[in-house]
This record gives C-alpha cells, sequence and structure tokens, in this order.
C-alpha cells in the first residue's frame, strides 16, 4: 500500500465526504480507491487497465519479451 499526501479543493473534500457516506466507506481513502476502479473500468483502454499492466511488468521482469501495445 502507498501512503500519500494531497491537496485537494473544498469540493473534491466534500464529494470524497459524499462517495464516502453513500457508500459505507471506513475512511477517504477507500472512497478514492472506489473512485479510482471505477474511472478504470469506465474509461481506460483495456491495454492500460491494472491486471495487464501487472502481466507485462510480471512478464518483462522475468525477462520475457513484452510488445508495445497499439493505439487504436
Amino acid at each position: 500500500m502507498v501512503k500519500a499526501l494531497i491537496d485537494i479543493s473544498e469540493d473534491a473534500n466534500r464529494i470524497l465526504n459524499i462517495v464516502k457516506a453513500k457508500f459505507n466507506l471506513k475512511d477517504k481513502s477507500k472512497a478514492i480507491e472506489l473512485i479510482v476502479r471505477r474511472y478504470e473500468e469506465k474509461f481506460l483502454d483495456p491495454g492500460l487497465r491494472t491486471e495487464q499492466y501487472r502481466k507485462a511488468m510480471a512478464a518483462k521482469s522475468s525477462g520475457a519479451n513484452v510488445k508495445k501495445v497499439k493505439k487504436r
């Protein structure tokens, strides 16, 4: 787990509090994680998603030949 100290606007803080309350989350870190996961599912190209990234990094560290992802 990575620890981060961030500066956010009052509006962003209010939205985090709303997400935290709506989904009954323990803290704002969980709210940020939820928002990031939803963003990943909805907006990122499949080649950039976490699973594919982890597999590529594992293959690269094991010495396998990793091809670059083509842009559409």
